[in-house]
């Protein structure tokens, strides 16, 4: 099999939209090479293994969660955390879920389609949504939302604000994580995790967005990649395999 992906190319002469997912934006503020050699060239990173765990507990909190939907109630860690709030009933929901389809807007200015799908919507009695992301570990710390990596989730849940946002939806800046962290500190197994849930909120800012989109626009435009990124570590295997192929 061919390493060269020949679909969802960026041809920067074509008219037509490009579809450029949240992650694909976020490999951008990565790393614009390998940006640039993924959606110019074909040349994607390989890819990760699948976390099948991790999306058991995604499939199963927004069932959870679901439930609650159906009956216009709030879920009980909504109610202990005093969110005057229900799960959003849209009849989009699911498409806004769906990894090929997720929320989406056509940025006039680079031509973007842009994507994400989100996890979850909580919605005031006024009408403004608040965008809910479920996270899942196993950690002998508590969760929180510190650390240099975490920042890939809040602009994570910034770029479901501003995508719903421009889709007419009242999106407030606060937005939630549901937190959950697999006990390790148990004497055995027995077929089960038991799991601790935190809600953390976090007050989101979108205004980034713009200018990153157009910087990314830019980078796919030009006629050769861009220099390696200093504290990229697929930049640097691939300039350390380079110096001893044949």
């Amino acid at each position: 099999m061919s390493a060269v992906r020949t679909r969802n190319i960026f041809d920067p002469m074509s008219q037509e939209p490009f579809k450029l997912s949240r992650s694909k934006l976020e490999a951008f503020l990565n790393c614009p090479r390998c940006f640039y050699l993924d959606r110019r060239c074909g040349i994607g990173q390989p890819p990760m293994p699948a976390f099948t765990l991790n999306s058991a507990v995604d499939v199963l909190l927004k069932r959870e969660f679901d439930t609650y939907r159906h009956q216009a109630k709030p879920h009980p860690l909504m109610l202990l955390h005093d969110i005057e709030a229900v799960p959003f009933a849209h009849p989009s929901l699911e498409q806004w879920r769906d990894n090929r389809t997720g929320v989406r807007h056509l940025h006039e200015r680079t031509n973007f389609l842009v994507f994400g799908a989100i996890d979850d919507a909580w919605v005031t009695a006024e009408g403004e949504l608040h965008v809910v992301d479920y996270k899942s570990t196993s950690s002998d710390h508590e969760v929180s939302l510190d650390g240099p990596w975490k920042e890939a989730y809040k602009r994570q849940a910034e770029i479901y604000q501003w995508l719903l946002r421009r889709n007419g939806f009242a999106v407030s800046d606060t937005a939630y994580f549901v937190y959950v962290n697999a006990d390790k500190s148990k004497p055995s197994f027995n077929g089960k995790l038991e799991f601790s849930t935190r809600l953390l909120p976090y007050e989101g800012k979108d205004d980034w967005i713009d200018d990153a989109l157009g910087e990314a626009r830019l980078c796919l435009e030009r006629s050769s990649p861009p220099l390696p990124h200093p504290e990229c570590p697929w930049c640097a295997y691939r300039a350390a395999a380079s110096t001893v192929q044949q």
